[in-house]
């Protein structure tokens, strides 16, 4: 299995591309703002061919190269519908005023492909089986991505900006909502083994094991009780 990660753009979004191994197809995991130099040079570096962008959710951070990609390679972009209008009306899912500047100029917009997730799919992509959680919360259309344990590496779980390294998920922008967001990380992160290594939307990795352990919003989720903690949450 070769994953090859790297932070992007103004707010360091973790661009993923996962593929069999080297000299494969591969998946590209949130292509986001100025992610599109790092995504070819992974695939010059392994000599990848992409066949499809994947998405965890739809803000800014986190699909704003998802058009010059798809474009450059001829691919799908696959989103949740909740979040879908997202890739064209950045500025709404930030619950800002239309015309207000954005990160200077940026290309906004939904390739010519898109197709849409659902909870429980089963992605067979690349030579790989993503398995796709709806995990709302950080917005109405977030979801993770499974892939099961291979012969070389533990499972390995994509959670977007559910869950992060000793943190969560912001609920503070449209679309956000605490209880719900706390209910997906019950639901889709507390069933994973504690091998599972979690790769996030930002951060370092860690795994499941180590948050069940450390993390103050899981060990509260996990004992059952409501969102008290008084810890920093990340994401856009």
């Amino acid at each position: 299995m070769l994953i090859a990660g790297f932070p992007a753009g103004a707010w360091g979004t973790n661009c993923y591309l996962v593929a069999p191994a080297a000299g494969e197809e591969c998946v590209i995991i949130d292509p986001g703002h100025q992610a599109a130099p790092g995504v070819e040079e992974a695939v010059r570096k392994h000599r990848l061919k992409p066949v499809a962008v994947v998405l965890t959710h739809g803000h800014i951070d986190h699909v704003a190269s998802v058009v010059p990609v798809c474009g450059a390679h001829d691919v799908p972009a696959w989103i949740h519908p909740d979040d879908r209008y997202m890739m064209s009306d950045p500025e709404k899912a930030l619950g800002r005023s239309i015309g207000m500047p954005l990160m200077g100029e940026l290309t906004v917009g939904e390739p010519d492909d898109v197709r849409e997730l659902a909870d429980g799919v089963k992605l067979e992509l690349a030579g790989l089986e993503l398995t796709v959680a709806h995990a709302p919360g950080h917005t109405k259309g977030s979801v993770t991505f499974g892939l099961p344990e291979a012969a070389d590496i533990p499972p390995v779980f994509f959670s977007g900006d559910l869950l992060f390294a000793g943190s969560i998920g912001r609920t503070d922008l449209p679309g956000g909502d605490m209880a719900d967001l706390l209910d997906s990380l019950a639901r889709v992160c507390l069933p994973l083994d504690d091998s599972t290594v979690v790769l996030s939307g930002h951060g370092p990795q860690t795994t499941i094991g180590q948050e069940r352990a450390t993390n103050p919003y899981l060990r509260q989720v996990a004992v059952g009780q409501g969102a008290d903690v008084d810890a920093p949450r990340r994401g856009m």
